[in-house]
């Protein structure tokens, strides 16, 4: 899928960045280990705190306080600040709880928003993924990918 995304950009001449949070880069190494990635992917960024989300890709401190940074309207604006900040044409761009802390009533651990922006269509889409840490984070990752590919 990433090889055929990546063929895909390079016949448009788009490209495509990420904002990664629970991932913590893993959706950026899974398209730098295929061949040729360098013609459709210039950066991305690793989002974790909420500083760093608000400060580099401007999510807004008022989304951050009132919806939390896994939340549809904090991914919103991960998408919108990572294509403004890699001047890209699609994005990915996920927020979630790997766990095994952090999970509450309302986002329990496994809890994941993951969204893409490609042109004028934007996607947010809420998971929950069983399993340990690494298992969540391979699963978003996985999803991640697939979302953008069908979307292309």
């Amino acid at each position: 899928m990433i090889k055929d995304i990546i063929n895909t950009l390079k016949k448009r001449n788009q490209t495509i960045t990420f904002a990664e949070s629970c991932t913590g880069g893993r959706v950026a190494s899974a398209f730098t280990a295929i061949s040729g990635a360098s013609a459709v992917f210039n950066g991305s960024v690793v989002t974790y705190s909420n500083n760093i989300k608000s400060n580099w890709i401007g999510v807004k401190e008022e989304t951050l306080i009132k919806y939390g940074a896994v939340s549809l309207e904090c991914v919103s604006e991960m998408l919108d600040g990572v294509i403004k900040f890699a001047n890209a044409n699609g994005a990915i761009a996920i927020s979630g709880i790997a766990g095994p802390d952090g999970g509450t009533e309302d986002k329990p651990v496994g809890t994941v928003y993951i969204g893409i922006k490609y042109l004028n269509k934007t996607i947010v889409n809420r998971y929950y993924f069983n399993g340990n840490r690494e298992e969540v984070q391979k699963e978003a990752t996985k999803r991640a990918i697939e979302l953008f590919f069908k979307n292309l």
